[in-house]
C-alpha cells in the first residue's frame, strides 16, 4: 500500500485537536454536470444502496444518471440561495459558531467542516488538519441519529483516509445524540418558537429521513433512535401521543421502506378533514433540499391539494442558540481527556512581562 507524503514531524510539540464536523454534502451548482457528480458519488456507496454491486452500477450509470441529474438540478435551483447551497451554508455557520462556543469556555479546538460527499471532502480536511499539526480529532457527524447509511459511512471514509496515512492521529467518533437532553431543548424550543407566532396545528408531524426497511430487519438501530427522539420531544412538549405522527421520507426506489410514508399521510390527514399540520424534520440539523424542496415545496403541495387549508414547515436547528450550546456540550462530553484547555499567549505574556518591566515590577 502506498501512503501518502507525510507533513515534517515536529518533535515535542504539544497534541493539538481538532473537531470535524461532517455532513451529508452537496452539489457544487444546481446544474445537471454537478449533480451527475455528486449523485455518482452518492449512490455509489455501498452503504447508501445495498443490493448487488455490479447490477446496482449497471442501473446506475446506464439508468438513473442519465436522467435524474437534471430533474434534480431544478429542485436544487428551487432552494439555492446567493451564498449556495442552503446545507453547506448552514453547516459552514454552525462549525464557526461550534468553535466560537468552545472558545468561550476555555477550550483550545480547531473546527473544520467535512462533506461525505462532494467537497470539502474527509479526506482533504483531514489532510489539511494533519499538515497543521492536528494530532487528536474527534469526528462528529451531523446526525443524531446513528445509521449504517450515514454515521458508519463517515466512518468508513475516515478508516479509508487512515488507511493511507503512515502517523494516524488519535481519533474519536460520535456516533449517536438523538436522545440528549440539549439536543431535544433545543427541537422543543425551536417547536415552541413556532407556535408562539403561529399558534398550534392540529397536528405535528416529525419526519424523519427514510431508509429501505430491510436495514431494521438487520440490525441497524435508526428506525427506533428517530422513535426515541419522537418520543422525547413529544414529551418535551407536553403534547398528547395522538397529537405527533412519525413519518419517513425520500424514499427511493420500489422496494419498501420505513413507514408511515410522509406525502401519503399528509394527504390521508387532509382528507380526513386535518385543517392544518406543522411538519419537522429532527433528523436534518441543517436545512437542505429535503426540508426545503421535498417538504416545504412538494409536501405542502400534496396536502393543501387534498384538502387541507394550512401547512406549515418548522425550520431546522440550523444556527439556534440552544443547538450550538448542546452541539458544545456534546463536544465537551466526547473530548474528555484530552487537554483542550486554551493554552496561554505567549506573545501577550511577553509584552505583559515587558511592561511590568518597564514599570519596575519585576525583571
Amino acid at each position: 500500500m502506498a501512503f501518502t507524503t507525510e507533513p515534517a514531524r515536529v518533535h515535542g510539540s504539544a497534541p493539538r485537536i481538532a473537531i470535524l464536523l461532517c455532513n451529508l454534502g452537496t452539489p457544487d451548482a444546481p446544474t445537471a454536470p454537478a449533480l451527475r457528480r455528486f449523485l455518482a458519488e452518492f449512490l455509489s456507496d455501498p452503504r447508501v444502496v445495498e443490493v448487488p454491486r455490479l447490477l446496482w452500477l449497471l442501473i446506475l450509470h446506464g439508468v438513473i444518471l442519465r436522467v435524474r441529474p437534471a430533474k434534480s438540478a431544478k429542485k436544487y435551483a428551487s432552494i439555492w440561495t446567493p451564498e449556495g447551497s442552503p446545507l453547506k451554508v448552514w453547516t459552514d455557520k454552525q462549525a464557526k459558531l461550534l468553535g466560537g462556543y468552545l472558545g468561550e469556555r476555555g477550550h483550545r479546538v480547531t473546527v473544520r467542516v467535512a462533506m461525505r460527499y462532494g467537497g470539502p471532502s474527509i479526506a482533504s480536511v483531514l489532510d489539511e488538519l494533519k499538515a497543521g499539526g492536528a494530532s487528536r480529532v474527534l469526528v462528529l457527524p451531523l446526525y443524531p441519529q446513528y445509521s449504517g447509511t450515514t454515521t458508519a459511512s463517515i466512518v468508513d471514509a475516515v478508516c479509508e483516509w487512515a488507511q493511507r496515512s503512515r502517523t494516524v492521529p488519535e481519533l474519536r467518533f460520535v456516533n449517536r445524540y438523538h436522545d440528549d437532553a440539549g439536543y431535544i431543548g433545543a427541537l422543543a424550543k425551536r417547536v415552541e418558537d413556532h407556535w408562539a407566532v403561529h399558534g398550534r396545528p392540529e397536528k405535528l408531524v416529525l419526519s424523519f429521513h427514510g431508509v429501505p426497511k430491510r436495514t431494521l430487519t438487520l440490525g441497524d438501530p435508526y428506525h427506533c433512535e428517530c422513535l426515541k427522539t419522537a418520543r422525547l420531544l413529544r414529551e418535551r412538549l407536553a403534547v398528547p401521543a395522538e397529537f405527533v405522527t412519525v413519518t419517513f421520507q425520500s424514499r427511493l426506489g420500489k422496494a419498501e421502506w420505513l413507514q408511515p410514508y410522509t406525502e401519503p399521510t399528509l394527504i390521508e390527514m387532509a382528507r380526513k378533514g386535518t385543517r392544518r399540520v406543522d411538519v419537522m424534520c429532527p433528523g436534518f440539523t441543517s436545512d437542505n433540499l429535503e426540508t426545503l424542496e421535498e417538504i416545504n415545496i412538494e409536501a405542502r403541495e400534496a396536502f393543501l391539494h387534498a384538502g387541507g387549508k394550512e401547512f406549515h414547515h418548522i425550520a431546522c436547528l440550523n444556527d439556534q442558540h440552544e443547538w450550538i450550546a448542546a452541539l458544545s456540550a456534546i463536544s465537551i462530553q466526547h473530548l474528555q481527556g484530552w487537554d483542550t484547555r486554551a493554552a496561554p499567549d505567549n506573545a501577550a505574556l511577553a509584552a505583559q512581562r515587558a511592561r511590568a518591566i518597564a514599570a519596575g515590577a519585576g525583571d
